[in-house]
C-alpha cells in the first residue's frame, strides 16, 4: 500500500479541513477550487470546482485484474463495482470530476469499462517520476554505490562539527517552518501554509514521521521531514538556509535519516520527485543531487493524473480558470 493511500493520511488530510472517503481500500480526498480574482468569494470558499482524488490509485489487486480479464460474476473483488462505488459517491456528491492516478493496467480497466469521458489531467498532483534506492544492502556498499562526489561531499560534512537533531520541540518545528519559506522564497517553489505543516506532525504519529534536523554553528541550516511506513521511508519535504551551504549538511543528513531507516527495518528509500532527461528543468539540481547517492538506481516511472469527468460544464470551467490563471 502507498502512504498516501493509508488510514493515517486520510486523518491527516480531513485534521486540516478536507472530507476524506475510504471504499474497498481507495482513499478518496475531496478538494476544492476557490473562484479567482475575489477576495470575498475565496473568504466564504465559494466554489469554482469541487473533485475527488484518488492518490497513487485505484490500483486494481491482482485477483481482482483476474476477475476483471476472465469476467468472473459475482466476485468479491470486481474493480468495476470499486470504481463504479467511486463514481457513484462523486455524483452524490456533486463532484465535477474524479481525479486518479492509475498505473497502466487500470487506466487500461477504466477507459474500456466506464461511460465518462476520461482525459489526462493537466497538471499532475504528484511528480511523474521518484528516485527509490535499496537499502538492504550494507552501509559499506550503499557508501560504495554513491557517486564519487556525493561521497566527498558526505566525507566533508562529517568533518564539520555538524550536530543532527531528531525532534518535534516547538523550537524545531518553527525552525523548519522558516527553513520552508527560506527555500520556497530561494528556489521559486510553491509551499504548504505553515498550519499544514504543523497539523501534519501533530496528527501523523511520531514512529511514522520524523523531523530531521542540522545545526552547525548554534543554527539550523537544514530540515526535512521523513515517513516511515512499512518496509519503505519517504523523504517527504525538505528546506534548507542560504547560509553556510558549503559545509555539506544536506548530505551528512540523508545518510543519516537512510541509517535510521535500515535501523528500524526499512528496505526502501524513497527521496521523492526528481525530473531525469532533460538539463534544462529546474528540478536539475534537486535530481543531481538525489541521483548521486545511487546513479545506477533507475527512477520510478508514474502516468501521471486523469480526470475521470462527471460534469462536462464544471470541469470546462475549470480548464477555463485554470487558463486564465496562466495570464497572471
Amino acid at each position: 500500500m502507498d502512504f498516501l493511500q493509508s488510514k493515517i493520511w486520510r486523518e491527516f488530510q480531513a485534521s486540516v479541513g478536507r472530507s476524506v472517503f475510504e471504499i474497498e481500500g481507495a482513499s478518496i480526498i475531496e478538494h476544492k477550487l476557490p473562484i479567482i480574482g475575489s477576495p470575498a468569494c475565496i473568504a466564504k470558499r465559494s466554489i469554482a470546482g469541487r473533485y475527488f482524488y484518488v492518490p497513487r490509485g485505484p490500483e486494481l489487486s491482482a485477483e481482482a485484474e483476474i476477475n476483471s480479464k476472465f469476467q468472473i460474476p459475482n466476485s468479491k473483488s470486481n474493480p468495476n463495482d470499486q470504481i463504479s462505488k467511486i463514481i457513484n459517491l462523486g455524483k452524490e456528491k456533486g463532484i465535477g470530476w474524479i481525479r486518479v492516478e492509475p498505473n497502466c493496467r487500470t487506466l487500461e480497466f477504466i477507459k474500456k469499462n466506464i461511460d465518462y469521458k476520461i482525459e489526462k489531467a493537466p497538471h499532475d498532483m504528484q511528480p511523474r517520476e521518484t528516485f527509490v534506492i535499496d537499502i538492504s544492502k550494507s552501509e559499506e556498499e550503499l557508501l560504495s554505490d554513491m557517486k564519487q562526489k556525493t561521497r566527498y561531499n558526505l566525507n566533508l560534512a562529517k568533518k564539520k562539527e555538524i550536530k543532527i537533531i531528531v525532534s518535534r520541540e516547538k523550537k524545531h518545528i518553527d525552525e523548519f517552518l522558516r527553513l520552508v519559506e527560506v527555500t520556497s522564497q530561494r528556489d521559486g517553489i510553491s509551499s504548504h501554509p505553515k498550519e499544514y505543516y504543523r497539523k501534519m506532525i501533530e496528527m501523523i504519529p511520531e514512529e511514522n514521521l520524523r523531523l530531521y534536523l542540522a545545526e552547525y554553528s548554534g543554527k539550523i541550516i537544514v530540515a526535512n521531514l521523513v515517513v516511515f511506513f512499512q518496509d519503505l521511508a519517504i523523504y517527504l519535504h525538505g528546506s534548507s538556509d542560504n547560509e553556510f551551504r558549503n559545509v555539506m549538511a544536506p548530505y551528512l543528513l540523508q545518510w543519516r535519516q537512510i541509517q535510521d531507516a535500515k535501523k528500524i527495518g526499512c528496505t526502501k528509500y524513497d527521496f521523492g520527485g526528481i525530473k531525469s532527461g532533460d538539463e534544462n528543468n529546474s528540478w536539475k539540481g534537486i535530481t543531481k543531487f538525489k541521483k548521486g547517492f545511487s546513479p545506477e538506481m533507475k527512477p520510478t516511472q508514474f502516468l501521471g493524473c486523469y480526470d475521470i469527468i462527471l460534469s462536462p460544464v464544471k470541469y470546462r470551467l475549470y480548464r477555463i480558470i485554470q487558463k486564465i490563471k496562466t495570464l497572471f
